[in-house]
């Protein structure tokens, strides 16, 4: 046996027109979540390298500190021979 038509469902309908609910929009949110989320995809290569985030994580912070200890360093050695060019 079939189920006849909802009484309710065809009721509802002629109530709501297309035109009063306004503009349809592709991707409404999509600049407001791409803002609010730091989403980085990577190539393929590096994600079989590093198999999660922690392992992503761990090594972007590796490399951070590897290139502030090489500035300062390297910092400290031009402030050294320029006292030494002074001095001598």
């Amino acid at each position: 046996m079939k189920k006849g038509k909802s009484e309710k469902i065809d009721w509802l309908r002629a109530q709501y027109r297309r035109k009063d609910l306004g503009p349809i929009v592709r991707g409404k949110y999509a600049k407001r979540i791409a803002a609010a989320s730091n989403v980085v995809v990577l190539d393929p290569v590096l994600a079989k390298i590093f198999p999660n985030d922690v392992a992503v994580n761990a090594a972007l912070k590796g490399l951070v500190e590897l290139a502030r200890a090489t500035t300062r360093s390297a910092a400290r050695s031009a402030k050294r021979r320029s006292r030494a060019d002074r001095v001598g």
